[in-house]
């Protein structure tokens, strides 16, 4: 394969080079997660999200869950078992199913997706939820599986962001609904530039001068504990750091040319050892971020966290037969809309129309109980 030679001058600083066969596969790779992306959303979201929540939220958020659930599995096996990334776990034992406000530092725009490899094994892939950046609501087909899976969208302006944020949080307080709420409150990825204009903000307000992870935010963490707090278990402080701190963008992964290894370190932290208080939790934010400075400063030297842990691998059977799954769904909806019935390609072109709509507009439907007591509830407003 490698006596194709790299297609790129760079490929010598990745942990393989990107050859013609490499290349080949990873376009087939795209294109297959974005048509299985395509035919799983506009098929399966108005049944999971028009109808369903007509009936109950709860019943919809689990079919979401599961459907949805099932293509999401599909990234940790591409990382794992096709690009062999190794995943190396650490810290805290991490017990199955629970509800988690979890928090990560952001050194690149890729991070986020490996997430997903601790998420699929403790049972809560489905119900991982990410506060992020509104722009990446834009991207084609992705976007409507962002608002579909109820990611929080903000524009990281808090005078903008706080009553949506609240807003979004409050439908999230069912404690039997799963939950795993993901937050980067550094509010963007690493960059020497922007760690520059992090350090010099620290030094001018007198907090830590951290060089490894950003000064977080802690508005928007306050925000999640306020309003979800009596329905969480706990808080997990995950730390991110990548072999030979070669981070990987979004093309490395899909090209299957980097991370050779991804190191994640979890402490779990049980809610009620979180303070209160807005200024003690924000006390406690920036500690703890102190604290992943020194455990990524430590994995610079080491080439590792601290008390590892051994998690279960992925099935090679369960992967294959996820795939097979997926792409014969997808083969045989792709047939039904181009080869049958006009009414497939109609259900289709509205299922795309209302998931545009929806996610330009951040639209949720609510079950027909909701609407019924506003209705009686304007009704006696004008009794009164």
């Amino acid at each position: 394969m490698d006596a194709l030679g790299p297609l790129n001058s760079d490929s010598r600083l990745k942990h393989r080079p990107l050859t013609y066969v490499r290349f080949l596969m990873g376009v087939i790779c795209f294109v297959m997660f974005l048509s299985t992306a395509f035919i799983c959303l506009v098929y399966l979201a108005p049944l999971a999200v028009v109808v369903l929540p007509l009936l109950s939220k709860r019943c919809s958020r689990k079919a979401v869950s599961f459907f949805f659930g099932i293509w999401l599995s599909m990234w940790p096996y591409l990382f794992e078992k096709i690009n062999k990334t190794k995943v190396v776990f650490s810290g805290d034992r991490i017990p199955m199913k629970e509800r988690v406000l979890l928090i990560a530092n952001h050194k690149t725009e890729v991070d986020w997706m490996f997430l997903w490899d601790l998420a699929l094994r403790k049972g809560r892939l489905g119900c991982i939820k990410y506060i992020l950046k509104r722009s990446l609501m834009k991207l084609p087909i992705f976007g409507w599986g962002f608002h579909i899976l109820e990611f929080i969208p903000v524009e990281r302006k808090w005078e903008v962001d706080e009553q949506i944020l609240y807003h979004k949080l409050s439908t999230f307080k069912d404690p039997q609904d799963p939950l795993w709420l993901a937050l980067f409150p550094e509010g963007t990825d690493y960059t020497e530039k922007k760690s520059e204009a992090s350090k010099k903000f620290a030094a001018e307000v007198g907090l830590p001068v951290l060089t490894d992870v950003l000064l977080p935010r802690t508005k928007g963490f306050y925000a999640c504990l306020l309003a979800l707090r009596g329905s969480l278990d706990a808080v997990y402080d995950m730390t991110i750091a990548y072999k030979n701190h070669q981070c990987p963008s979004f093309r490395d992964i899909v090209f299957g040319i980097d991370p050779s290894e991804v190191h994640l370190h979890v402490r779990r932290i049980p809610m009620e050892e979180i303070p209160v208080s807005e200024t003690k939790a924000s006390s406690w934010l920036v500690d703890t971020f102190q604290k992943k400075d020194q455990l990524l400063s430590d994995f610079k030297i080491q080439g590792h966290f601290p008390n590892q842990v051994k998690e279960k691998e992925l099935s090679t059977f369960k992967c294959i037969f996820t795939f097979t799954v997926v792409v014969s769904f997808t083969a045989m909806f792709v047939y039904l809309t181009l080869f049958s019935l006009i009414w497939f390609k109609l259900y289709v072109g509205l299922s795309c129309a209302y998931l545009a709509i929806a996610t330009r507009f951040n639209l949720q439907l609510m079950p027909l109980t909701y609407y019924v007591k506003a209705i009686y509830s304007k009704i006696e407003q004008k009794r009164e």
